[in-house]
Formats: C-alpha cells, structure tokens, sequence
C-alpha cells in the first residue's frame, strides 16, 4: 500500500528532532591542496539567513496547507527542536566555512540563498527578507572578497519590487546574478506576469540560476508517496520542467540576452535535446502550439549554463562537453548538502585537457558571473 502524504509529513516531523543528517563520507584526502593550474570555484554554494531559517520554523508551525513540499523538507532542517549540521553550515558565512573550503580545496565559492528561499512567504515578508539576505551577503563578501561571490535573493511574489530587488542588489550593491528557488506556490517563470523580472536580469546582465525544490504542490504526490521528491529524482524533474517551459514560452525569444544556469548536470536535459526538438518541431508546433525561432536545442546551448553540482560524475561531464560545448559547463559542489572530497578528487582527475579542466573549475564562472 503506497504511504499516505499525511504520514510521510508526520515521519518527517519526527525525524527532524533526531538524529542529525550526516555528512557525505570518503576515503580521500583530509586536506585536499589548492591546484596550481587553475582556482576551484564552486558555483552552487548553500546559504541562508538566521532571520529566513526563524522564520522557516514559524511557517511550519502553522502547517500551511499551500506547501507540502517544503513541510517535507523543511522539518529536517527547520522544524522546532530540528539540530541539523547542515542547518549550522548554511548559517555560517564565516570562518567554519572558510575552513571547510581550504580542506576541500576551494579557491572560492557563489553562494546561494538555499531553497525554497522565501517563495513560501507573502509577498511582502519576501521581499523584506530577500533585501536583508541580500545585505547580509554584501556584508559577509566585503570581509572575505576573495573567498565569497553571491547571487541576490528575489521574491517572484511580486514581480515589480522583485525587478527593482535585482537592479540594487546586482546593479549597486554589486552581486552576481539572481537565485530563483524554483517554483513559487507553484507557479513557474514562464508565465508572463513574471517576465519583468527577468527583463530586469537581462538589463542587468544577471544570470538567473534555477535551483531546485521539492516539486510544486499539483505534481508532488507521486514522488512524495515513494520519498523521491527530493534529489533522487523530484529535484531534478521540478528544474527540467522550469527551464523547458521556460525555453517553449518563448521567453528567450523575449529576452535574448537572457542568461539561466541550472545544476545537477542539467537535471537530465542534455541527454533529451534531440527529442525536445523533435517533439517540438513534430508534435507541438504541429499541432498550432507556439511556434519558436530557433530549436529547443539552440536556446539551450546559446543561453543556458549548467553545472556538475551533485554531479561529480565524468561521463556525464565529458557528454555536457561534447553536447553543450566546453564554455557552458562550470564546477560546483554542492555544500553543504553533498560535501564530499572524493568528488573534488575525482573531478580534478578527469580525462580532460588542461585547458578545458581551468574552464570547467575558473574561467567559465569567471565569464559567466563577472567574477
């Protein structure tokens, strides 16, 4: 019998005030030193803030019934009595991550407020905690300029102060781009009353980077009746779908100049251009559906980055290469959720020249985020 959502919530609940969850273990290294070729900057760095993470326990103390996502995933981490490690290093902007770079040999790291950021709030609590997020990063940058690089918070609740949001954070107070927590209460950002904020990236010259949550409440239930609405799979089928949405509205025929990055190898996407194009080209565009200027495919390659963040794997790496090109595909780690040095070994031993090796870990974030 498939677990009902209502014990899958409790057993979460429950497990938030036991043990902590573990960090990933290996065998490799317990200092991993810097590379002399090239800087290892990891471009999908969690964060978040003592307000946010406050704020997150109160929301889920209410028991909204509007985000079961994140009442699964959140009570890990948030709920009251939750003691998570993980919770302790986003938290932390100081010299226990400082440290925690140096043993994984991490030149630098782009942080990223964590999911689901604060797209479960109202739109006004949002965009409060969004521009303090956002200071609160400035601040942590200016005391460590070399080790940290950040990407602003935005809340899509309100598109008007969330465009105004990226023009001060990105165009004054100098971050590098936008982190979107995915879907916000469900709604994704191929719908056009969203497409001022990302004219605001695109005038801005701000990547927007996708980063996943639990799949939004109308498709969650199949994944969270077999606990596979996180990273195993949910993750990657919430971001696939944002960003093939986003490519078949139109949006990059809108916004050209637009920049998205998404992790996690390209959530699966790569390894489907063919069939996207022909299922758009075939199915879609033929059958009246809206016709685009160029081929899925193009827009991919021509406007979107992905990073190897929890996909330490060098097959997957090398076919993005031959697929996307050397210049889109960019290192990330993933911290503190899956910190582990084997990876860092294993990606600096790739079968991969020493030039496309420098692209991968520096100068492609270099380029993309004005680094």
């Amino acid at each position: 019998m498939i677990t009902t959502r209502r014990s899958i919530l409790a057993s979460f609940a429950a497990a938030a005030s036991g043990a902590p969850l573990a960090f990933a273990q290996s065998d490799a290294p317990a200092i991993i030193p810097k590379n002399p070729n090239y800087k290892r900057i990891a471009c999908e760095e969690a964060w978040t803030t003592r307000e946010i993470a406050d704020e997150y326990g109160r929301f889920i103390a209410s028991n909204p019934a509007d985000e079961p996502g994140f009442m699964a995933l959140g009570a890990r981490y948030y709920a009251r009595g939750a003691d998570s490690p993980i919770l302790a290093s986003m938290l932390d902007l100081g010299e226990g991550r400082i440290a925690a770079m140096n043993r994984f040999g991490i030149d630098m790291q782009l942080l990223l407020l964590t999911a689901p950021g604060v797209q479960v709030f109202s739109a006004d609590t949002g965009t409060a905690l969004a521009a303090n997020s956002n200071d609160q990063l400035v601040e942590a940058i200016s005391k460590h300029p070399t080790r940290f690089a950040g990407l602003a918070a935005v809340a899509p609740q309100d598109p008007r102060r969330a465009a105004l949001e990226i023009e001060r954070s990105v165009g004054t107070l100098g971050l590098k781009g936008v982190v979107i927590n995915s879907h916000t209460k469900g709604e994704f950002l191929d719908d056009e009353k969203f497409w001022e904020l990302l004219e605001a990236a695109e005038a801005n010259n701000a990547p927007i980077y996708i980063h996943p949550r639990n799949p939004a409440p109308a498709m969650l239930e199949p994944y969270l009746s077999r606990r596979l609405e996180a990273g195993i799979l949910g993750f990657t089928a919430d971001v696939a779908l944002h960003t093939i949405a986003l490519i078949t509205s139109g949006a990059f025929d809108r916004f050209p100049k637009l920049k998205l990055v998404i992790g996690h190898g390209g959530e699966g996407i790569p390894y489907m251009l063919y069939r996207i194009d022909y299922m758009q080209r075939v199915v879609r565009e033929g059958r009246g559906l809206k016709k685009l200027k160029k081929r899925p495919s193009d827009y991919f390659k021509d406007n979107i980055y992905i990073t190897s963040s929890g996909m330490a794997w060098e097959p997957a790496i090398r076919f993005a290469h031959q697929t996307l090109g050397v210049d889109r595909v960019i290192y990330a780690m993933d911290y503190p959720y899956q910190a582990d040095a084997s990876e860092v070994v294993a990606l600096d031993n790739m079968a991969i020249s020493d030039a496309d090796k420098k692209q991968f870990f520096q100068s492609n974030a270099e380029k993309l985020f004005s680094l």
